[in-house]
C-alpha cells in the first residue's frame, strides 16, 4: 500500500496531481502517461465493481503502471466528500462516462470548479457532453467511436466483405491521446492565469478527425472514398505483400527515388510505362499493374527477413511484418528498451512495454507495478483526514471496497 507521499520524484510532469476515474482505456491510459512521466496519480474504481480492464488478463498489469488505487463509491454522501477532497488537490481529473453522468449525481462542473477554481476537467465520453440528447447520454465503447465517427466504414476489404474494426481499442488509445494533450495545454493556460478548464472530448469525433482527405473528398467533390484493403486507395506499390516463407512485409515503392530504385530489383527499369523522373505509379493504370504484379512476383520468391533486408539496402522502405514474438528477438527492439521487466503485485516478475516516449534529460521511470483493486483504500484516505474507524465504516457501508487480482 502506499500514499502520495511514497511517489518519487522523477520525469518530466513530477508535482503535477492527477485524479483519474474513468474506465477501461479511453480515459485511463491518458493517466497512466502522466504516471509514466512522474505526476502523482490516484485512480478511483468504482466500489460497485472492478474495471472492465482487469477482466483482461494482463491488461490492467501494463496500463495502471506508477498508480494509487482507490475503489470508491463516489455519489454516496461518503463518496462525495472524498471526491471533493480530492478535487481540490488535483491539478487534473480525468473521468469517462456517458454525458451528464456526474452531474446527475450532483457533482457538477460549477461545484467542482468552484471547490478548485484551477482545476482542468476532462471529460471523455463517447458522444460528449453537448448536442442532440438523443445521443449524449447513449453508452459507447471504442467500436461504437469507430462506426459513428465513420471510420470503420473506411477500413477492411472491399464489398461484400464488412467494415472492419481497427484493433485493439484503435479508438480509446486515439481518445486517450487527445485527452492527454489537451489536458497539457490546459494545465499550462491554468499555471499562467490561474483559471480551470473543461474538456469535452467525444470518442466519434476524434475518430472523424483522423481521417486525412477522406471528409474534404466528400464536401468538395461528392465522393466517398471506398475501402481498399491494404492497398493505398490511389498509389500502387505501397501495400503489404505475401513472401515465400509465409511472413508478410509491407512495401512502400512511392515517390522518386524509391521508385526508381524498387523497378530495378523487380526487373521493370526501362519500361515505357516508367518513364525516367516519374514519382508514382497509380491504381489501376498500366504501370500500377505492372508494379503490384512485380513486387507480388518478387516476394514470392523470397522470404520476409530475405525481403526486407534487399530493399532496404537499396534504399527502398520496407518491414517486415512484426508479431511480438519477432520483436522481442530483434536488434533494433533490444537497443532501443522497447520491452521491461518490473515486478507486479499480481504476478510477481512480469514483461511487457516499456515506458514511451523517451526523455532525455527527464526520463520515466516504472517505481511501481499496477495496484489491486482498491489496494490503497486506507493510506490514501488516512492522508486526505480520515481515521481508521472512518475507513472502516465505510467499507461496512459499501462505500469503499477492495481485493486481489486483476480479472
Amino acid at each position: 500500500m502506499a500514499n502520495t507521499n511514497d511517489v518519487p520524484k522523477f520525469g518530466p510532469l513530477t508535482g503535477v496531481k492527477v485524479l483519474s476515474s474513468g474506465s477501461v482505456v479511453a480515459s485511463p491510459f491518458s493517466a497512466m502517461l502522466f504516471a509514466e512521466a512522474g505526476a502523482t496519480v490516484i485512480h478511483a474504481e468504482s466500489a460497485a465493481a472492478p474495471d472492465t480492464c482487469r477482466a483482461i488478463q494482463y491488461a490492467w498489469n501494463q496500463e495502471h503502471r506508477n498508480e494509487l488505487a482507490l475503489a470508491i463509491n463516489f455519489p454516496t454522501d461518503e463518496g462525495k466528500e472524498v471526491f471533493f477532497k480530492l478535487i481540490k488537490w488535483a491539478d487534473i481529473w480525468f473521468e469517462s462516462s456517458k454525458g451528464g453522468t456526474y452531474a446527475k449525481w450532483g457533482l457538477t462542473d460549477e461545484l467542482i470548479l468552484e471547490a478548485n477554481p484551477k482545476i482542468v476537467i476532462v471529460h471523455v465520453s463517447g458522444f460528449g457532453q453537448k448536442g442532440d440528447p438523443a445521443y449524449v447520454n447513449r453508452a459507447s465503447y471504442d467500436a461504437i467511436g469507430q462506426a459513428f465517427g465513420g471510420y470503420m466504414a473506411i477500413n477492411g476489404f472491399p464489398e461484400p466483405n464488412p467494415p472492419m474494426r481497427a484493433n485493439p481499442y484503435t479508438c480509446d488509445y486515439i481518445t486517450a491521446l487527445n485527452g492527454a494533450w489537451a489536458a497539457l495545454a490546459a494545465y499550462n493556460h491554468a499555471k499562467e492565469t490561474g483559471k480551470g478548464e473543461v474538456i469535452d472530448i467525444a470518442q466519434f469525433e476524434v475518430m472523424m478527425k483522423i481521417q486525412l482527405h477522406y471528409p474534404m473528398t466528400f464536401f468538395q467533390e461528392g465522393k466517398l472514398l471506398k475501402r481498399n484493403g491494404n492497398a493505398d486507395p490511389k498509389f500502387a506499390g505501397y501495400s503489404v505483400y505475401k513472401c515465400k516463407d509465409g511472413n508478410y512485409v509491407f512495401i512502400g515503392m512511392v515517390g522518386g527515388g524509391p521508385l526508381k530504385k524498387g523497378l530495378k530489383l523487380i526487373g521493370l527499369t526501362g519500361d515505357p510505362d516508367f518513364p525516367d523522373g516519374m514519382q508514382l505509379a497509380l491504381q489501376g493504370t498500366p504501370a500500377g499493374v505492372k508494379l503490384e504484379a512485380g513486387i507480388e512476383a518478387f516476394c514470392a520468391a523470397h522470404d520476409a527477413e530475405e525481403v526486407d533486408k534487399i530493399f532496404m539496402e537499396n534504399g527502398v522502405p520496407c518491414s517486415t511484418i512484426y508479431t511480438v514474438e519477432l520483436a522481442e528477438k530483434n536488434s533494433h527492439y533490444q537497443a532501443r528498451e522497447v520491452f521491461a521487466e518490473w515486478e507486479d503485485p499480481q504476478y510477481g516478475k512480469v514483461k511487457g512495454v516499456n515506458i514511451l516516449p523517451k526523455f532525455e534529460k527527464t526520463p520515466g521511470q516504472i517505481w511501481r507495478g499496477a495496484p489491486l483493486y482498491g489496494q490503497d483504500n486506507s493510506d490514501v484516505l488516512k492522508e486526505f483526514g480520515y481515521s481508521q474507524a472512518e475507513i472502516d465504516a465505510m467499507y461496512e457501508k459499501g462505500v469503499l471496497r477492495a481485493g486481489k487480482g486483476c480479472h
